[in-house]
């Protein structure tokens, strides 16, 4: 009876994380994350799948934790098939969709199809503050090389401050795609923090009367000069010009610019691509955001997450989310000085890659100032280029550090 209960017991995870009780410090963090995307709602078409990909991860004899390719195991010679068969479904998937670059892309393709151009194109000058906000990516940078970081590392943990889950997956496969889980949980949890990030640097760096700019009122005293006479044949020349810059310009960042622009077209072209249009914001998105989550979670192993690094990569990631937005917020100050039309601050603030979530956060924060001043669309400007610059930056940063 005793070999018998023995052996149950053996057969259980149970004498593993016994064994090794930092399990237990994993299972609490998907607990969290999934508290996190079930009742408070942040970012839960992600925090959920990655939350529960970390909670696959580590159970002990289950197979679904992603190993990392090293020259000891030999997984980087290995078929598909190999993979499959030897380390199970998870690095299957991570193989084959995550590692080689392939759904980050086509997440953008889908952020594409469900993004309108028509704020930025309408307020254009605003958009530079949307490469303002890249200060954070920049100075933790070299922080981080500083600290003891790869440059490759530094690179992938500076990109969190760009604010764009997959532009920072993007950079981390092709930079260090061993701090991939920690990395990925960092931009997102940040991603899922807007609301309570963004308040945060507000308070100590804007006055009241600042926030008070009512963006209205200032087109009414200083408007545009240039009137735009045919707003759907610009829609439909941006993406197109834009991917054509960007390709000469900073080639290694096309595949993400260029899909996110191939998503916009299909949706401005209308009726004669409806169905491309549908395809992209919603089955081929809905179904990479499933694989990238799970895959993306599945890399959190006890292993690879409980180090100094992963707690680096933390702290890290929240000083490049602040400093983008303080970068964002600076520079509005700044023009502030040399214009008679002034800016409200909050725009420089969602300079960040986080849409709409971001304008959202900034259009509150002013209502409560003044309720009548509305500057979702002012913010969406910024915004919007926030995506565009977080995509060349990483582009910039793989170009000089692949």
């Amino acid at each position: 009876m005793n070999q018998i209960l023995e052996k149950l017991y053996g057969m259980t995870a149970i004498s593993n994380i016994v064994a090794e009780p930092q399990f237990l410090i994993m299972y609490v963090l998907a607990f969290v994350l999934l508290y996190l995307g079930i009742k408070k709602e942040y970012e839960p078409m992600l925090l959920i799948p990655i939350a529960f990909g970390v909670l696959l991860a580590n159970f002990p004899g289950g197979g679904m934790g992603v190993i990392q390719a090293t020259e000891e195991n030999g997984i980087a010679q290995m078929t598909l098939l190999e993979i499959a068969h030897d380390y199970g479904l998870m690095n299957f998937i991570y193989y084959l969709l995550i590692k080689t670059g392939f759904l980050p892309p086509i997440i953008f393709m889908g952020v594409g199809a469900l993004t309108d151009f028509g704020p930025l194109l309408k307020n254009l000058r605003l958009s530079i503050f949307g490469a303002a906000a890249q200060l954070g990516i920049f100075v933790v940078l070299f922080v981080a090389i500083f600290l003891g970081f790869t440059p490759r590392e530094a690179a992938s943990l500076a990109i969190i401050g760009g604010a764009d889950g997959p532009t920072a997956i993007f950079t981390t496969i092709k930079l260090a795609p061993h701090l991939l889980g920690p990395i990925a949980i960092a931009a997102y949890s940040y991603m899922a923090l807007v609301p309570v990030i963004i308040p945060l640097v507000v308070r100590f760096t804007c006055t009241k009367k600042e926030l008070s700019i009512n963006m209205k009122e200032q087109d009414k005293l200083y408007p545009n000069k240039v009137e735009i006479k045919n707003m759907r044949v610009l829609k439909i020349l941006f993406p197109i010009v834009v991917t054509t810059l960007v390709a000469i310009i900073v080639p290694s960042a096309v595949a993400l610019v260029g899909m996110l622009m191939f998503g916009n077209l299909v949706k401005e072209v209308g009726a004669n691509t409806s169905r491309l249009f549908d395809a992209a914001s919603n089955s081929i998105m809905n179904s990479a955001t499933i694989f990238l989550g799970l895959s993306v979670g599945a890399t959190m192993t006890a292993d690879a997450f409980l180090n100094w690094k992963t707690i680096g990569i933390v702290i890290g990631g929240f000083l490049a989310f602040a400093l983008s937005i303080f970068g964002g917020i600076i520079f509005v100050k700044v023009v502030n000085l040399f214009s008679r039309k002034k800016v409200n601050p909050l725009i420089g603030a969602t300079g960040l890659s986080a849409v709409p979530m971001a304008s959202r956060v900034a259009n509150e924060i002013a209502l409560k100032y003044d309720k009548k001043n509305h500057i979702l669309q002012y913010c969406m400007s910024s915004n919007i280029s926030g995506v565009i610059g977080s995509a060349v930056a990483a582009g910039v940063l793989i170009s000089f550090l692949g």
